[in-house]
């Protein structure tokens, strides 16, 4: 029987080093991308350009994701996961906004004009939530077990960690837009303007690689 070819990952656009070794959450906002590590506790504020450190956030609750929302840094974190609210010249933790069910199920947010985008686990679906009352106001089932969560015009894209996969879904209906493999073992997402990027938990690095690959699904085969 002939083997089935391997799957080959899309191309990486950019490689930067991980300023810790346990790599949760991802999101850009002030020119910066923003990355939380749940062993060292912390949330670092990272130069996209060079990868240099320009601040470090002590944040020692940190489990899974993080956000941006009207200038707070928004982070999963706690037992039962929450979203802690993140001063991001301080690191005060400013409020804590409960998710209900309570539990772990919770792993990728992205704040957005409609709202606060999640993903969670078992059963996988990813949610739209209103950001005061965290009310859900979309659901949908998504394939898969979700690790990391963006949303970039119209379409809601998260990873899943085992699978070394990222998938697309319509933000609107929740139909599948793309899915494609990835380097590494990828966590957290966000989106520049110009390119996705993810934390790949296996090389300790952050990389990107374009939307369009990932909506096409070229390098699916």
């Amino acid at each position: 029987m002939a083997t089935a070819p391997a799957v080959r990952p899309v191309p990486v656009v950019r490689s930067l080093p991980a300023p810790a070794d346990y790599m949760c959450g991802l999101t850009f906002a002030e020119g910066l991308l923003w990355h939380s590590d749940q062993d060292a506790g912390k949330i670092f504020a990272i130069e996209p350009a060079c990868g240099a450190v320009v601040r470090t956030l002590d944040c020692p609750r940190v489990r899974a994701d993080l956000t941006w929302h009207d200038g707070l840094l928004c982070q999963v974190g706690g037992r039962p996961k929450r979203l802690l609210l993140v001063h991001p010249e301080t690191g005060e933790i400013v409020e804590e906004r409960q998710v209900a069910p309570p539990g772990g199920r919770l792993c990728g947010v992205e704040a957005g004009p409609e709202g606060v985008w999640m993903c969670l686990r078992a059963p996988a679906v990813v949610q739209l939530r209103d950001f005061a009352t965290m009310t859900v106001r979309r659901e949908h089932p998504v394939e898969g077990a979700p690790s990391g969560l963006t949303h970039v015009a119209g379409t809601v894209l998260y990873s899943e960690f085992e699978a070394a996969t990222v998938r697309a879904v319509d933000a609107a209906t929740g139909r599948p837009r793309g899915a494609v493999r990835v380097e590494g073992r990828p966590t957290g997402l966000t989106w520049d303007g110009y390119q996705l990027w993810y934390c790949d938990f296996e090389a300790r690095r952050v990389k990107s690689v374009r939307l369009d690959d990932v909506l096409n699904g070229t390098y699916r085969n």
